[in-house]
Formats: structure tokens, sequence, C-alpha cells
């Protein structure tokens, strides 16, 4: 039996398909990476994501090196055929009837080598730097959307692409708003009097200005009063969202003696003036009346 035909017809009939597996029968030719992607998360707040807006950033980046221009090498010199493997990025050694390939240590499976490697980089081909960029945030963004600038990313190695920039925005709370999606919710103190007898209020816009909301007569605590189209931008449409506007009824607190007798007069002369409660404290006292029995 000739073990090394046999291995010659094995090389020949599985090597482009074994070659394959590997992603290009183990080549890399000059070994040029993609770079790494970055993300960078960004805050704004609840009128510039509204509104939308643009903001720019620095951050830390491997850019390309502009004394070797990413080849890696000093100037006048460049990547070598690793004389391992011949270019191949692999070492082949017999191992009874069967050829074993492996990647070639002395260029990590690149192909080539790079004996004079530049002093700016350290033969990376690629150096960090600062960088500042112009981001655009698009009306509508909530908590967690997130923005590609292609390309914007870290350098290659050795020349190659460049990764992507992702950012990620952060929505700051509101001191006035409460968002739910395209929805804004406020709540707006009013007191006993305005509640009981009617009137306005104004609240502010997330869009700047002023908002008049009409309280009607005998408006409890926890009422909400909608104002259509008056919420929050939605991401790449032309429409708002809704405001919500929850009444907070204000209990009187120091109240003078001649306000405290009037609102005992007050509360004296009929039970027709708090309906909810005197169906409550009636319905309490049938149930006690059903334990008695």
């Amino acid at each position: 039996f000739d073990a090394g035909a046999f291995s010659d017809i094995f090389e020949e009939m599985f090597g482009d398909f074994m070659g394959g597996m590997r992603g290009g029968g183990g080549r890399r030719g000059d070994a040029a990476q993609r770079g790494n992607d970055m993300r960078y998360t960004m805050e704004v707040t609840l009128e510039q994501a509204f509104k939308g807006t643009k903001a720019n950033i620095n951050i830390p980046v491997m850019h390309t090196c502009e004394n070797c221009k990413g080849t890696g090498a000093e100037a006048g010199s460049g990547a070598e055929n690793c004389d391992s493997c011949n270019g191949r990025g692999t070492v082949r050694t017999q191992s009874g009837f069967f050829t074993v390939e492996r990647t070639c240590p002395r260029c990590n499976g690149n192909g080539k080598i790079i004996k004079n490697p530049c002093k700016s980089c350290g033969g990376q081909g690629r150096k960090r730097k600062e960088k500042k960029l112009e981001v655009t945030i698009p009306a509508g963004v909530d908590d967690g959307t997130r923005i590609r600038l292609a390309g914007e990313g870290e350098a290659g190695l050795r020349g190659g692409p460049s990764g992507d920039l992702y950012v990620d925005i952060a929505v700051k709370p509101h001191r006035f708003f409460k968002r739910e999606d395209a929805h804004l919710h406020a709540r707006v103190p009013v007191s006993m009097v305005t509640a009981a007898l009617g009137g306005s209020v104004e609240v502010p816009e997330i869009g700047g200005g002023r908002l008049k909301v009409n309280i009607p007569a005998g408006t409890q605590s926890g009422a909400q009063m909608r104002l259509g189209g008056k919420g929050m931008s939605i991401l790449r449409a032309g429409h708002r969202g809704d405001m919500y506007v929850e009444i907070a009824v204000e209990t009187p607190v120091n109240l003078s003696k001649k306000q405290k007798d009037l609102l005992k007069e007050f509360d004296g002369q009929g039970k027709d003036n708090s309906p909810e409660s005197s169906g409550f404290f009636g319905r309490v006292k049938e149930f006690f009346g059903d334990l008695k029995d």
C-alpha cells in the first residue's frame, strides 16, 4: 500500500472542500480585518427627544495610522509571504495515511508577515485617537432607540474596513411630564373651589408655550382631561401622541377660624353635595347591619 499516493488522492478529492470549510483554503491574504463596532450612550432631554436635535460627541477610537496608511509596515516596505507556510496560512504534516493541516504558528494563519513594522503603530496599522462626530437625533426618539453610524467605529486592522458606531439614546426624566410611548401624562393640582365651581388652569406644552385646560364644575380628584395631538412626536411619522392631564384636588390647609366655620356651615347644609361619600357610608351602614343580623 502506497501511503504517499493515498495522501495525494485524499488531498485532491477533499482539499478544496476542507479549504472551503476553513474559509478560502486557510489563506487570509494580507490579514486585513474589519474594525470593531462601538457603542455610545447619549443622554437627551424630553424636549430634545420631542423636537429632534444635533449634538457633537467625542469618542476615543482606533484610527488608521497616518504614517503607514494602515498597512502596518514602514514606508517603502510591506507585508511579505510567510517563509514557513509560503503564504498559505497553514502548514501540513504527515500523520499516518493522512495529511494534517494546521494554522501556521509563525504568521498565525495570515499568510503574510511584516518584517519591518511601522514604528508609529507597532505594525497594527491603526492608533487610538479621539474623534469628534456630529450626531443627528430625529424627533420622537425614546429610551433604547439606537442610531447606527456606518463606518464610524474602530478602524480595521492593516487597512481593513472600519466598524460601525451605535448611539444608544437615554431620555432624562422630566420634572413635569411622564412619558408613556407617544403619550404624555401630567398631574395638575387645582383648588377645591375650582374643582367645585369649575374654572381653568394653564399647563406647559412640550413643544413650548402653554395650554388652557377647562375644569368642569364638580370635577373629582383623579379625573383625566385628554388633549389630542399634544403628546410626543412619533418617530418617522407626521403626527403626535396625546397629552393626559390628571386633576389632583387639593385639600385646604392652614385654615383661619372663619374659614373653618364656613366649611362647617357648608357641610351642614345637606348631603347631596357629596354623593359618592354619602353612598359609600350608606353601604357601610348596611354592611354592619347585616353583620348584627
